[in-house]
């Protein structure tokens, strides 16, 4: 499907005109978390590639494993805990890997397949990820795995920027050979395959970089810097962390960052982001103009009224229920509408804060918060982000943050080898825009509403797990 999809996109490109042979370098991104089994021989395949016949054509008979594990499989916790086991616990394997075990990631995978299927997995030469099988596509050879989308297998030692032996034997021997060395995102692979010379009439001086994942890309299509935090508020809310110093814990997943190997990013995902808002929004008026005015309104902090709005299992926490409090502590069966609003408002943004700071995240002069998604079209949403995370908020337009980011990464690996910094080749990029500023008092009146609300949401976690 893949291939046939990279097939008619190129096929459609040519027949529009353009002209390929203006391409100087290309990237691109995959679904994090997607794996790839070669069949063995494909390595002489994808070097024969026949110009005359479809990708797809060429490449029918060089999978051994024919429907790829993809971010949705959730078949492999008897895999997932066995490797948490031999690293010597979750904590462990989180500091080792930068998160702990889980069922989308494709170590668990590889050794799920390992396990059950194994006549297919001894027929496999090579493993990709999504991101390096479609760089493979490009290059007519394997494409080496990139150091951040590599972080998302629960394989890569993060202190080491290499596999983990640990993690490697705990999923399959002999695998260390079936993944090859990771290389750092920005890497120059070589140039495109003579396949794509001779059919589409790429330049032979066009050079492949280094493809990554979905979520790194994003960052990079952001143009994040060092301190700077990004917030997608969307169906789900999503933070992406540009981290110097993490520290990985049992939530949360920390990754090299793609555009600056010596540092990282962190990704957090919160479930319950513009549903809540909605149904709080119907219930508390019905409209955006009086969500808004709600929140005008009603003073920062709140009179010390906390609110957790979990419609469906959060992931950070791990907890479900609407959970409401006073300023003493004391738990609230509602609050008046205008509360409410701001409660739940001003809750989604400390959480993101609080799971942020337990990662190694510290909010310094200069940090920038950068807003994207159908919320971030609300000033008075942005203007309560600004107070609890006391910087600026700024907005940019990512609907295609991850393909531009996938351009930009193109860009930085022809450029990086010369000493450039990925800031410095993406400057001529459109900048974001500055949407809100912290109130004066929001340190103060924030920084004491974090430690209360850490110690509610300990609280709430206890109470919403399920009793013996």
């Amino acid at each position: 499907m893949w291939i046939k999809a990279l097939d008619k996109l190129l096929t459609r490109m040519k027949s529009c005109g353009f002209d390929f042979s203006r391409v100087k370098a290309l990237s691109g991104s995959g679904q994090q978390h997607g794996s790839v089994f070669w069949r063995k021989g494909a390595a002489q395949t994808l070097r024969s590639l026949d110009p005359d016949l479809d990708l797809s054509q060429n490449l029918q008979d060089s999978f051994s494993v024919q429907d790829s594990p993809v971010w949705m499989d959730s078949s492999c916790r008897p895999q997932c805990d066995a490797l948490e086991r031999a690293a010597g616990g979750a904590l462990t394997l989180a500091q080792i890997t930068g998160s702990r075990a889980y069922e989308r990631f494709t170590g668990n995978q590889i050794c799920k397949v390992f396990q059950t299927r194994p006549e297919e997995f001894k027929l496999t030469e090579r493993i990709s990820l999504v991101s390096s099988f479609a760089a493979s596509l490009f290059l007519g050879r394997f494409a080496p795995i990139d150091l951040s989308d590599g972080c998302g297998m629960n394989l890569l030692d993060l202190s080491q920027s290499d596999w983990s032996e640990l993690c490697l034997n705990a999923c399959a021997p002999g695998l260390r050979p079936l993944l090859a060395a990771p290389v750092p995102s920005s890497s120059v692979l070589g140039p495109v395959c003579s396949y794509l010379v001779t059919r589409f009439g790429f330049s032979e001086r066009c050079s492949v970089v280094a493809f990554t994942g979905d979520n790194p890309a994003s960052l990079a299509g952001m143009r994040l810097k060092p301190g700077d935090i990004a917030v997608s508020l969307g169906t789900s809310d999503t933070v992406f962390l540009w981290l110097q110093f993490p520290r990985p814990a049992l939530e949360g997943h920390v990754f090299i960052n793609p555009v600056d190997p010596q540092h990282h990013m962190a990704l957090l995902c919160f479930k319950n982001g513009s549903l809540a808002r909605e149904r709080v929004r119907d219930e508390s008026g019905g409209s955006w103009s009086h969500f808004s005015s709600a929140l005008t309104d009603t003073p920062l902090g709140n009179h010390g009224n906390i609110g957790f709005y979990f419609d469906v299992l959060e992931i950070l926490p791990a907890a479900v229920g609407v959970h409401r409090f006073d300023a003493h502590n004391n738990k609230v069966s509602s609050f008046p509408a205008h509360t409410e609003v701001r409660a739940l408002v001003e809750g989604q943004f400390l959480s993101k804060r609080l799971h942020a700071e337990k990662l190694g995240y510290t909010i310094v002069p200069g940090t920038r918060v950068l807003a994207t998604g159908g919320a971030s079209s609300n000033p008075q949403i942005l203007q309560v982000l600004s107070d609890v995370f006391n910087a600026p908020v700024y907005t940019i337009d990512s609907s295609n943050s991850t393909c531009l980011g996938s351009a930009y990464r193109a860009l930085h690996g022809l450029l990086a080898e010369s000493g450039v910094s990925f800031s410095d080749a993406v400057k001529k990029g459109s900048e974001p825009k500055l949407a809100a500023t912290p109130d004066p008092e929001a340190k103060q009146v924030y920084d004491e509403m974090l430690k209360r609300f850490a110690q509610l949401e300990d609280r709430v976690l206890l109470e919403s797990r399920p009793q013996d």
